[in-house]
């Protein structure tokens, strides 16, 4: 019999690298969470390094920076919901797309699969995304944020680098 190929072939390695990448983060930021919401109570902060770093307990009921935070919850349940399910599927089917030759830009994707999927699984539990690294200057505060959001930074980076080096698979 003849064998039917097709345009896009199933690599088994870059789906365990997917798999062990996007894992990792998902398991650290869920495992990193529940020790917030079991230890600490909202709003309760310890502060690491004075004046720079502190773990505050926080729910973020909007999107970065606090987008739609004040839109009613079942519209950001419906807006964030779409929007995550969306980027998860975009990302997936960006990462079956990235050829071999690209392992750095495979890995940034990983790293924003694991991170969405790892605040999607808040959205779905709370419907809000569990924050608690707090970092900031004096009274300056960065957006608190966590272990997924660290991740999908970090990939997002990754992404950037490769465009404006224009090392993008063709």
């Amino acid at each position: 019999m003849e064998q039917i190929k097709t345009t896009a072939s199933f690599d088994k390695g870059k789906y365990i690298k997917l798999i062990l990448i996007a894992g990792t983060i998902v398991i650290l930021d869920q495992i990193t969470k529940y020790i917030i919401l079991e230890s600490m109570h909202l709003y309760e902060s310890i502060q690491v390094i004075p004046g720079l770093f502190s773990i505050t307990h926080i729910h973020n009921p909007g999107g970065a920076f606090g987008l739609f935070a004040n839109q009613s919850p079942v519209v950001r349940k419906i807006v964030f919901l779409f929007m995550s399910s969306a980027a998860v599927c975009f990302v997936l089917w960006f990462y079956h797309n990235t050829p071999k030759s690209h392992p750095w830009l495979a890995g940034g994707l990983a790293l924003i699969f694991g991170g969405a999927v790892g605040n999607l699984i808040d959205r779905f539990r709370f419907g809000k995304v569990v924050d608690f690294l707090d970092f900031y200057l004096g009274t300056a505060h960065w957006p608190a944020f966590n272990i997924a959001d660290s991740a999908i930074s970090i990939g997002v980076a990754i992404f950037v680098i490769h465009i404006f080096f224009n090392k993008m698979p063709e």
